[in-house]
């Protein structure tokens, strides 16, 4: 079944893990990291796909890769997803970690606990679930055989599935089509990085990681409470200047997560 582009739109805006609308922003005259820069990469059917490089109005603190002191009780080599103050930690050696931001929807609060890494996917495709097909299959049926990998699935250039006890989960860390959602909580998805650290997590990330995401009560024990700033990002309350801290609250239940 041929879908325009309109009702293409409305699909993918409803679904699990889909992309929020870019927002609109003008680059600060700096430079873009290296492992943030343009690249070519091998596409689903084997053919060349251009990423873009990452624009410099996307890169602040808390959304570039950086080497960190890691104060969690987890171990080297296991992931730690904290959605609610929208950072992932892959942990090292030594009481440090690699933090990465992240862009959080619904679906990113609606597991929390222990799993592993039990599959990894190269540009994925994207299915709807049996009960998003059943409930709305105006919407979901004619995308029930699956979407295929590529610039236009919300999943972007790679995919980490979550399982627990075997099942799956439902619950993913994959890339995005659109950069300026990371940081922020958006209106729907899972846990979106930038395509660039996707890809580099999805190099050095074994099947059998263990995975750990966070409940808000672990986040505020380990981040402290987080406020947002007029841009969408989560700030830690001890980082955010005195007027937005003031304007959001320090309550970590009230401003530990806008989602």
């Amino acid at each position: 079944m041929r879908l325009y582009p309109i009702a293409l739109a409305v699909l993918l805006g409803l679904a699990a893990c889909a992309p929020s609308q870019p927002t609109a922003s003008t680059a600060p005259s700096k430079t873009v990291p290296s492992y943030y820069e343009a690249r070519t990469d091998i596409g689903p059917n084997g053919e060349p796909v251009e990423i873009k490089a990452i624009k410099t109005a996307y890169l602040n603190e808390r959304t570039m890769r950086t080497t960190v002191p890691y104060n969690g009780p987890e171990g080297a080599g296991t992931i730690v997803v904290d959605p609610y103050a929208r950072v992932l930690y892959y942990v090292q050696d030594g009481g440090m970690a690699e933090r990465y931001g992240v862009a959080v929807g619904a679906a990113g609060k609606n597991f929390a606990g222990e799993g592993t890494i039990a599959r990894k996917a190269t540009w994925p495709s994207w299915t709807p679930t049996a009960n998003m097909v059943s409930s709305q299959p105006e919407l979901y049926g004619p995308l029930k055989g699956g979407m295929k990998g590529g610039l236009d699935n919300p999943l972007g250039s790679r995919a980490l599935y979550l399982y627990q006890n075997g099942r799956d989960t439902y619950y993913r860390i994959h890339g995005t089509l659109d950069p300026s959602s990371v940081g922020k909580a958006t209106s729907a998805g899972c846990i979106r990085m930038f395509n660039q650290d996707i890809m580099d997590m999805f190099e050095r990330v074994p099947n059998g990681t263990r995975v750990k995401v966070r409940t808000q009560a672990e986040s505020v024990r380990y981040e402290g409470p987080v406020v947002e700033s007029p841009e969408g990002y989560a700030l830690p309350v001890n980082q955010a200047p005195v007027s937005e801290a003031a304007a959001f609250g320090a309550s970590p239940v009230e401003s530990a997560y806008r989602g």
